[in-house]
């Protein structure tokens, strides 16, 4: 069922946020004609339990914490039942670094928490599969070459796809950048990251050199904009053509979920 603001006459997406900084950041100028409903689920407002209640999509963002810290963040459980339920529902998804982790995991394959390969930060060169070709979030970018610069910022992985996911792309250091599980999509990178954002993560660990991970960033901040807008609409129009084919007649505005 359609959400579409009435208001607005925009199709309605809810936004998952687990954490203060980690925001949706460039992709709330890059979703276009779409009215976006943010649950600050780290600042105790509640993730809604039925898929029918987040609008016509759905995003998960990344966090701090990982995919089975339901004892840190106990909201974790609520989003991984949601992920499941819009995935196998047809509500266009989106996880996005953690938010992957738990499409993953909501999924029935598994994710490992401080992978052996250790952290990757900064700028990966995304490697797309011939799967990727055609599909209507990713296509854009595995039609125009065979890599992607995109910023990253993990040492949880995902090391088990779950069943009949489609696997999209890879990189040098971990092979699960991206698949899509029914009407979801998952990508271990950060699309909607700017140079500044991932600066600001790499402040936090004494390992990375910020300096240096923006230097990184900036040379090559066209490719990066660009491949991240491109995911941003493609996603959009996922969210735009369903809402098309769903009658708003069948949902009362009050009926949509809206974040306490």
């Amino acid at each position: 069922m359609t959400s579409m603001d009435p208001a607005a006459g925009r199709p309605v997406v809810t936004v998952v946020q687990h954490d203060d900084d980690v925001p949706l950041d460039q992709f709330a100028g890059w979703l276009d004609g779409l009215e976006l409903r943010v649950v600050r689920a780290w600042a105790g407002q509640a993730v809604p339990t039925d898929p029918d209640l987040v609008g016509d999509g759905l995003i998960v963002l990344g966090g701090q914490m990982d995919a089975y810290a339901d004892d840190v963040a106990p909201w974790l459980s609520a989003t991984r039942a949601l992920l499941a339920a819009a995935a196998g529902a047809g509500v266009p998804t989106l996880g996005i670094c953690l938010g992957a982790q738990l499409l993953a995991v909501a999924g029935g394959g598994r994710v490992q928490v401080a992978a052996p390969a250790g952290r990757e930060a900064g700028i990966t060169e995304i490697r797309w599969h011939d799967a990727a070709a055609g599909d209507p979030v990713l296509g854009t970018l595995a039609a125009a070459g065979r890599r992607t610069p995109m910023p990253s910022m993990h040492a949880d992985a995902v090391v088990e796809l779950p069943p009949g996911a489609d696997w999209l792309a890879s990189s040098e250091r971990y092979p699960y950048q991206a698949f899509r599980l029914g009407s979801a999509w998952g990508v271990q990178f950060h699309p909607e990251a700017s140079a500044a954002l991932l600066r600001a993560w790499a402040r936090e660990h004494d390992d990375l050199d910020a300096a240096a991970v923006g230097g990184d960033y900036a040379a090559r901040e066209p490719e990066i904009s660009t491949a991240g807008r491109a995911i941003a609409e493609g996603f959009a129009a996922v969210v735009h053509a369903r809402a098309q084919r769903t009658n708003p007649r069948e949902r009362s505005p009050d009926e949509t979920f809206h974040p306490r």
